[in-house]
């Protein structure tokens, strides 16, 4: 597979960032995710971080390289990290569990599946369309959904979701997919910070006008302009599907990464290990970036050796 992407996260005007995300994969799969953790409920920093250590954990453990079946990963995983939630709180004791949203796709082959729960979205861009979204696990989007009018008061009750992972019922889950994907095909999963004040038609608009690297970026300094100085987290992941084949060498430069030249076995990633920290730590974007010209650097490092021999 060949891709390229770029991810940021912005704290806002909140004490802290509470939105985590991260991508891995093998030699024929990737795993893009994204989850927020839940103010109003502890450590939501937490939550994110053990939501996406849980899914890239079972991701390595079964995409050997490629996943048996990827919808089900997705379900699997996302209840996995759910039920990592309520042990930790058990663990730790705490009176109430942490709580967070998560998005995910999958991409395998030409192939791309996505899971979510809660309000952080999945927004599939080609040839300048919006051709899928995915709609969020809250009262207002439900009103809307149904053709119902919300009352005027009410639709400042956007953030309030009826589910999530770590609530005390099994959350709910929405799986989609496979959709067979095209080069140039826009993956853009978000947080509500994002989409919470930049309307789709813009997020759109942005995404197939120009590079990811300039687009996201963008994109996120819009939303922070427009939540003024209580703007929420702002975070955001984009992937950009090149192809499944490997492309011919041309000899030029590309930021794009690769995963033609890893083994049966091996495994990149950018989520940090819970091997690493007992606790997750604030993650800011040197240290994002730092992850992604590693991964970067080895794969040509061992694509250059290839060539040579």
């Amino acid at each position: 597979m060949r891709f390229s992407v770029y991810q940021v996260s912005r704290r806002g005007g909140r004490e802290k960032n509470e939105d985590r995300m991260g991508y891995c994969y093998t030699r024929d799969a990737g795993l893009f995710a994204l989850a927020d953790g839940m103010g109003g409920h502890p450590e939501g920093e937490v939550a994110s971080q053990l939501t996406l250590q849980t899914m890239a954990l079972q991701f390595q453990r079964d995409a050997k390289p490629g996943l048996p079946d990827p919808s089900a990963y997705l379900a699997d995983a996302v209840l996995a990290a759910h039920h990592q939630l309520l042990r930790y709180s058990a663990d730790k004791g705490l009176p109430d569990t942490p709580r967070s949203t998560v998005v995910a796709s999958v991409i395998q082959g030409n192939k791309c599946f996505w899971a979510h729960c809660g309000d952080s979205r999945l927004y599939l861009v080609r040839g300048g369309k919006l051709v899928a979204r995915t709609r969020d696990h809250s009262y207002s989007e439900l009103q809307d959904a149904l053709g119902r009018m919300t009352p005027a008061g009410e639709r400042f009750n956007r953030n309030v979701l009826f589910t999530c992972l770590g609530s005390p019922g099994k959350p709910m889950v929405d799986l989609h997919g496979p959709m067979v994907l095209e080069p140039g095909d826009r993956l853009l999963l978000c947080s509500d910070g994002l989409w919470g004040t930049v309307a789709d038609d813009i997020i759109t608009e942005q995404l197939a006008a120009r590079a990811i690297t300039d687009s996201v970026p963008e994109l996120v300094e819009l939303a922070l302009r427009n939540g003024g100085p209580r703007c929420d987290n702002v975070t955001a992941l984009a992937v950009e599907w090149e192809g499944a084949d490997e492309a011919e060498d041309d000899g030029q430069e590309s930021e794009s990464l690769s995963t033609q030249q890893l083994g049966d076995d091996e495994f990149a990633s950018t989520i940090q290990s819970p091997a690493t920290a007992e606790r997750p730590q604030e993650l800011d974007e040197a240290e994002i970036e730092r992850s992604v010209r590693e991964i970067q650097d080895a794969i040509q490092q061992r694509t250059a050796k290839q060539k040579k021999s």
